[in-house]
């Protein structure tokens, strides 16, 4: 080939480069979004969020609880979009039980594992009005009923009772699955424990929900706008 060609070529691919121009600068990494991240917990809880938060922040909730409900309508938003999500706050959520149907609707929450934890606890607060409403307009004889039941199937009446099978079901838990967890006594147990943990880890427990940051109980924080101040001092110190 002719040298001089060569050269041409060499000298047109040069051009089409200028000698300033730099190789393109790397894209930044993804930031993590910690709301995507959970896990058990040996407290018998389920976390969300980063586990090496500088701020762990621990909630027993009741599922029956109303204030509880407020709290997940009013806060969590804010809790996931602003603390968790960035992995300054880990939030860890701890069954207190109340009630047959509190356990009855934990049992169901807490059937898929950690997964479907946080949107099954999120959906039942978001329909406590029509399950719980059930439970509370059902006939008393219907209700003294089920303690006489086998301790594998109270669960479960209560279940149909208040329409948390159906419920379950339309929530992508298949019928064969939610009847096993309502059915498990060692389920049963557990929230048992937690609940009773909460009482005697803690004597100022007043009901719910109660938070705790970095293991010390707020006090008098049963709400978000009482809450969030508390948890912004912490994640600045």
């Amino acid at each position: 080939m002719n040298r001089s060609f060569v050269l041409a070529l060499l000298s047109m691919v040069m051009l089409a480069v200028p000698a300033s121009a730099k190789a393109p600068a790397k894209a930044p990494a993804h930031a993590v979004d910690w709301t995507h991240v959970v896990a058990s917990t040996p407290a018998g809880g389920f976390i969300l969020g980063n586990p090496k938060a500088k701020v762990k922040l621990v909630e027993y909730g009741s599922l029956t609880c109303p204030h509880c409900r407020a709290f997940d309508e009013e806060g969590v938003p804010t809790l996931l979009g602003k603390y968790v999500k960035s992995g300054q706050v880990s939030w860890e959520f701890r069954n207190y039980v109340r009630d047959a149907a509190d356990v009855t609707a934990a049992l169901i929450a807490r059937c898929n594992g950690a997964r479907n934890f946080f949107p099954l606890v999120r959906a039942l607060y978001h329909d406590q009005p029509e399950w719980f409403g059930k439970a509370v307009a059902a006939p008393k004889e219907e209700l003294q009923k089920l303690p006489d039941l086998p301790p594998q199937q109270q669960f479960a009446a209560m279940a149909k009772l208040t329409g948390l099978d159906a419920w379950a079901a339309a929530h992508g838990l298949p019928a064969a699955k939610s009847q096993q967890c309502l059915a498990n006594l060692g389920g049963v147990d557990q929230l048992v424990k937690m609940t009773k943990n909460a009482t005697e880890q803690h004597p100022d427990f007043k009901g719910t929900p109660t938070f705790l940051i970095n293991g010390a109980m707020v006090q008098d924080a049963f709400t978000w706008d009482r809450l969030e101040p508390q948890l912004k001092a912490a994640v600045g110190r």
